[in-house]
């Protein structure tokens, strides 16, 4: 069987197979999808240890909900969806008496750096990660959403469409409105330039 093959059961057939009491199916799908859904989760709420969570509760809630699941529709698009709603109940929650957002910024921030690099320079792209999550925490929950989506998920406009169900024309404004919000807020923090 060619790699491609193997490796690309596609979502579909492990969907059917999860239908039918497979558990090693589903098992698949979740080692599939599992770093993506995080890094949304995470980028949706700012907390590490809280997107694990609300990927595990978004996969249970997807398991639980699969025979609902229609195939018109691929499933790490649905799977997105229950994501994204997931991150969006969390941050309602956390929202009522909060002035700003509880969220850790000093969290440290993955950066893929080459060996030669010095220590000053890793310092320095840590810092401008950090700042670049501290500004996309402080988006309003609906810029934030359609920023991560677009520009860290990579979606296309259609794809965020039928995750979020919201007209094209108003994700490409919250995208655009997102950007300029970034923008100023980085250009805040660094005066300088």
């Amino acid at each position: 069987m060619p790699l491609d093959q193997l490796v690309g059961q596609d979502d579909a057939q492990l969907v059917a197979r999860s239908l039918k009491q497979d558990h090693e199916a589903f098992g698949q799908l979740i080692d599939r999808h599992a770093s993506v859904i995080v890094n949304l989760a995470y980028r949706m709420v700012g907390n590490r240890a809280e997107a694990e969570d609300l990927a595990q509760e978004a996969f249970l809630a997807a398991f639980k909900a699969l025979s609902t699941f229609r195939a018109d529709s691929k499933f790490s698009t649905w799977l997105y969806r229950i994501a994204s709603n997931k991150c969006k109940d969390w941050l309602r929650a956390k929202r009522p008496g909060m002035g700003q957002q509880d969220v850790d910024i000093d969290e440290a921030i993955d950066v893929h750096v080459a060996d030669e690099q010095t220590p000053e320079h890793l310092l320095s792209q840590q810092q401008v990660a950090q700042e670049l999550d501290g500004a996309i925490q402080r988006l309003p929950p609906l810029y934030r959403e359609a920023f991560v989506l677009k520009h860290i998920e990579g979606l296309s406009y259609e794809e965020m469409e039928e995750i979020l169900g919201v007209n094209g024309d108003t994700l490409k404004m919250r995208v655009y409105k997102g950007r300029l919000q970034l923008s100023r807020d980085l250009a805040a923090l660094n005066p300088a330039q």
